[in-house]
């Protein structure tokens, strides 16, 4: 039994580490992670308790390293953790909940999502369809394309993202 203030358990601090990289993996997958992040965040996977002999090659690359490098030496060090790429597709489904759930807790506002091309996002649930069917490809256009007004819009898309965030969760983890 682990007491307040003690280390973890070398096992349960490894499977943490796995956990944490194979959440980076699929926002790796979403474009939300920069590649120059990765040797940092490999270091940080180093330090959980994760141990690869890549995963220490990438630790060790400079933020300036050829982004192939960095890139190349990410996924061999996902391939000796025995983690894999997300498909691009289910981890941009991924960042689509994790949006959603920045709107809920109010760290965006409804017009952010305007910003990128999220309404493109191919998505396969009934709550994801409703959540992506909300957001137009421009801010200005929300009256026009959806025939809604600012407040009402920003009402369904919060009913919406708590539905999102609410339903069963969607392939592997990430």
């Amino acid at each position: 039994m682990r007491t307040a203030g003690t280390t973890p358990e070398p096992e349960s601090s490894t499977r943490s580490g796995l956990t944490a990289l194979g959440e980076v993996a699929c926002r790796y997958q979403a474009d939300e992670v920069r590649p120059e992040d990765l040797p940092m965040i490999a270091a940080e996977a180093l330090a959980s308790g994760l141990d690869t002999p890549t995963l220490r090659e990438l630790a060790g690359l400079p933020r300036n390293a050829d982004t192939r490098d960095i890139r190349d030496a990410f996924e061999q060090a996902l391939c000796e953790a025995g983690l894999e790429l997300p498909d691009p597709g289910l981890a941009r489904r991924h960042a689509l909940r994790r949006l959603a759930a920045k709107l809920i807790d109010g760290e965006i506002t409804p017009a952010y999502l305007t910003t990128d091309d999220w309404w493109e996002t191919e998505v396969e649930t009934i709550e994801e369809r409703s959540f992506v069917s909300l957001i137009p490809d421009c801010g200005c256009c929300i009256e026009y394309t959806l025939g809604l007004d600012q407040q009402t819009w920003a009402a369904e898309l919060r009913i919406a993202a708590l539905a999102l965030t609410s339903s069963p969760p969607i392939g592997p983890g990430c």
